[in-house]
């Protein structure tokens, strides 16, 4: 028996999240679908290289002035 294993231990937000679960088992396919909103969808190669070419050098040392 291991001596860092607790089986009965749960913590309060573990129990928070199982009893949010239990409340709206439709929970976990809205958080994929609003994934799905923001970052999951593909993106247009042709817009990408437009930023990509719009990009402007950065200095070696950022806070060295000119004068």
């Amino acid at each position: 028996m291991s001596f860092f294993r607790r089986p009965d231990y749960s913590s309060e937000v573990s129990q928070f999240l199982d009893a949010l679960k239990k409340s709206d088992p439709e929970l976990e396919k809205k958080q994929r679908e609003g994934r799905l909103l923001l970052w999951d969808h593909p993106k247009d190669a042709k817009l990408w290289d437009e930023f990509e070419q719009g990009k402007v050098s950065q200095k070696p040392y950022v806070y060295q002035t000119n004068g």
